[in-house]
């Protein structure tokens, strides 16, 4: 399914999908709403990822804290419909545009894993900043969604 990586020229003006790993085999991928634009997540494919993602048309991800492959949606019920799939200049980025089915793509209930955002100005010298919500209420329960499963996050 992928191109070699023959030259520059080849990667960035050629017509061959030949993604870029790094050296855990991991490509990064945005992904954002197809409707709004609206930035819903940030994540790693290996391979295999891009791979069904490309063939199934719903995005895959490789969950670096479980150490395996994620059907983004297949527990939750919150399954991420490809609307389109685009490679960067140099093929080592991957973005991703999503229907959502269910409205929400963090694992914490919000709509957007980006709901928050860090105060800019401030001195270091105040101690830990104060984050500001940008979405006030959760659009599910993950702990009635999750129930036991472990949390995909570590510390």
């Amino acid at each position: 399914m992928f191109g070699s990586r023959d030259s520059i020229e080849q990667v960035e003006e050629g017509n061959e999908l030949a993604p870029k790993f790094d050296d855990n085999g991991l490509i990064p991928v945005v992904t954002t709403d197809m409707t709004s634009g609206e930035l819903l997540m940030m994540g790693y494919m290996n391979a295999e990822a891009l791979t069904k993602t490309v063939e199934t048309g719903e995005a895959h991800y490789w969950s670096r804290s479980r150490e395996c492959l994620w059907h983004k949606g297949a527990t939750s019920g919150l399954v991420q419909k490809v609307v389109e799939m685009r490679i960067d200049d140099d093929q080592d980025t991957v973005w991703l545009r999503v229907d959502v089915a269910g409205g929400a793509s963090c694992h914490v209930g919000y709509r957007s894993c980006f709901y928050r955002s860090v105060p800019i100005g401030k001195p270091s010298s105040e101690g830990p900043l104060t984050l500001t919500y940008h979405e006030s209420e959760k659009v599910f329960d993950p702990e009635e969604v999750y129930g036991d499963a472990p949390n995909p996050t570590k510390l």
